[in-house]
């Protein structure tokens, strides 16, 4: 470690705990229980926390006001020789908080090690946990709003590019590519929402809980909170060391994000097929095979989509890790954060990689209109013809499956196709009227309720969806 502390902290780097068992585990066993590995990416939260703490010890009397002013400077020099580079994280030391605790120690001798009172490791990587949260998850709805936007750009500009819509599989009904392209989006938001849920239910700050019970020391628990930045103490002392619920939401989130981005990419995969040849993806964002000269592949897609599984099985991680545990803080509870570290990294950078890719991608919009024609996809527009001309419905989807029977029969891929001396042998109510309705924008542009496929409706939707993100 690169120090300016000079030898004296190397005698003071040692566990928190050394007064009650003077024999540490050996290196192995040591390594295995240190979590200097995942916890170094809290280092400026802790000094954050450090700093708070330090100044409110100081105005209540608990140290001399002259110790904690020294304590907060120290830590801003910690703190700015990390980001120069003056100084490293010290990877043997067993974790964060003993890190700069050590460095403190080093440094200022007994103002060091006046610290910690009233505080335990507990309540120290809770709220530095929380800290470094409350930094992470509004950049990361930030990621998501940006890639809404740049769904919602090109839905904005395909709102009337007609498309197959698919159930099972099957093409189903006309819609839009802006239509499909605002779904995603749809989707989208209610992620960036429900982050924003979960941001408020973290943001409270367990500072002064101590190992479980509170101290004796007359802290001042709501300075320390609004020092910090958070809406408020922890409620319950117990509690706010034992309760990891945010973790396993935001993970929660994440999971949720990926699955939805798995989705999109599974549709981005289908249609970049020659059996669909819906899109073209930038070469910039497609790999080639190393025997098949002639493949372009969606790998990036793909490997998204892969990357949910990752989440999910993070999800499940934390799941099993708390179910367990008596309601309290147990050691188990350090492996809380790799797994959502991972969540939320893996969701950022493929947030990154499906925008772009989305970004750069061409449609073949000739194709997609072309796929509306033949499978029938007028068929309930057919139905609702007749209902509005005074048919119950069953009726008329019976009447509606029957043609298209007779086309299938005739060898006719659209209804359209049949006269209009056959479609009145099915039914006296078809007039000349229903082939102006039997076409795809035709049947697009019916469809006009809030949440259809309408030009007009995908544009107040994609109006809607970009004031929620703003």
């Amino acid at each position: 470690m690169r120090r300016s502390g000079g030898d004296s902290l190397k005698k003071e780097t040692k566990v928190l705990w050394a007064g009650r068992l003077p024999e540490k585990p050996g290196a192995e066993a040591f390594a295995f229980q240190a979590s200097i590995g995942v916890d170094s990416r809290l280092v400026f939260d802790d000094i954050t926390g450090s700093k708070a703490h330090a100044a409110m010890l100081g105005r209540q009397g608990i140290i001399s006001k002259d110790a904690a002013a020294k304590i907060g400077r120290e830590l801003d020099r910690v703190a700015a020789e990390l980001k120069s580079g003056k100084l490293a994280i010290d990877t043997s030391a067993e974790d964060i908080h003993s890190f700069i605790e050590g460095v403190l120690t080093g440094r200022l001798g007994d103002a060091g090690r006046m610290l910690h009172a009233g505080r335990s490791r507990n309540d120290q990587v809770a709220v530095d946990f929380r800290l470094y949260l409350k930094r992470a998850v509004p950049e990361l709805r930030a990621e998501l709003a940006e890639t809404i936007g740049v769904l919602l750009d090109r839905a904005e500009k395909h709102a009337a590019c007609i498309m197959p819509g698919y159930t099972h599989l099957q093409r189903a009904q006309p819609v839009t590519l802006g239509y499909h392209l605002t779904a995603w989006c749809a989707a989208l938001e209610r992620d960036f929402s429900r982050f924003a849920c979960a941001l408020s239910r973290l943001d409270e700050c367990p500072l002064g809980s101590g190992a479980l019970a509170g101290s004796g020391l007359p802290l001042d628990r709501n300075v320390v909170a609004e020092a910090l930045g958070f809406a408020r103490p922890g409620f319950n002392s117990m509690d706010s060391v034992a309760d990891r619920d945010f973790a396993l939401e935001l993970s929660s989130c994440c999971a949720i994000t990926m699955v939805h981005l798995s989705r999109f990419c599974e549709d981005v995969v289908l249609w970049a097929s020659e059996e669909f040849n819906f899109i073209e993806l930038a070469e910039a964002w497609s790999t080639g095979s190393s025997i098949m000269p002639q493949k372009k592949n969606p790998d990036f897609a793909e490997l998204i989509r892969g990357k949910a599984g990752r989440t999910a099985g993070n999800l499940v991680t934390l799941l099993t890790l708390l179910k367990g545990l008596p309601y309290a803080y147990d050691k188990d509870l350090q492996e809380d954060k790799e797994s959502l570290f991972d969540s939320l990294d893996t969701l950022r950078s493929c947030l990154r990689m499906f925008r772009g890719m989305m970004r750069d991608a061409q449609f073949n919009l000739k194709r997609m209109k072309d796929a509306c024609s033949g499978g029938f996809l007028e068929a309930t527009d057919a139905a609702e013809y007749l209902v509005r001309k005074g048919l119950p419905f069953r009726k008329a989807h019976e009447i509606a499956a029957l043609i298209v029977r007779d086309c299938i029969e005739a060898g006719q891929r659209r209804i359209s196709d049949r006269s209009p001396a056959e479609l009145k042998a099915r039914s006296k109510l078809f007039g000349d009227d229903i082939y102006k309705a039997l076409n795809p924008e035709a049947c697009v542009k019916a469809r006009s309720l809030p949440g259809g496929p309408a030009p007009k409706e995908v544009r107040r939707q994609i109006r809607a969806l970009r004031k929620k993100i703003r």
